[in-house]
């Protein structure tokens, strides 16, 4: 976890995929707008683990929302943590908390949500969220936009 800029491990730098998301690194940095209610969204449309019981992967389009309160999420150490779980063997249900915990630990938001929006199993699409905080009042949210399962293409 870093602080300041000059402080991130990753960022500019090679960084190879981490093995498992325990291994990975989440990093942060300084808001510089801590006085200010504001929206930020990671998306993940191409989300991966593995099915821990058939060892099948699993995909999912995963969005991110939250409002900083000292610290931001650093994009690159996101992006390799979330490709951690592509040997990661967990049910959609876990994977989706898991990760908005992480990140809520992390940077500490005002407010986090996270929307899971998994591909089929078995036919049965599997949406998950998990939320964190207080919304602070009169901030627009948009909606998600990832439509009801129709194909999901």
């Amino acid at each position: 976890m870093a602080g300041k800029t000059e402080d991130l491990t990753l960022l500019g730098r090679e960084s190879p995929v981490p093995a498992s998301p325990e291994e990975a690194v989440l990093e942060r940095v300084e808001n510089p707008h801590a006085d200010t209610d504001y929206l930020a969204r990671f998306t993940c449309p191409e989300f991966t683990a593995i099915c821990p019981v058939t060892g099948q992967p699993d995909f999912a389009h995963l969005v991110i929302d939250y409002v900083p309160d000292n610290w931001l999420l650093e994009a690159k150490s996101l992006k390799l943590y979330l490709a951690s779980f592509r040997n990661h063997g967990a049910f959609h249900e876990d994977c989706t908390v898991a990760i908005g915990k992480r990140i809520s630990g992390e940077i500490e938001p005002r407010w986090l949500r996270i929307g899971g929006y998994w591909y089929p199993r078995g036919g049965i699409p599997i949406d998950v969220f998990w939320q964190t905080g207080t919304l602070p009042e009169g901030l627009w949210v948009p909606d998600q936009g990832v439509a009801s399962y129709r194909g999901r293409g």
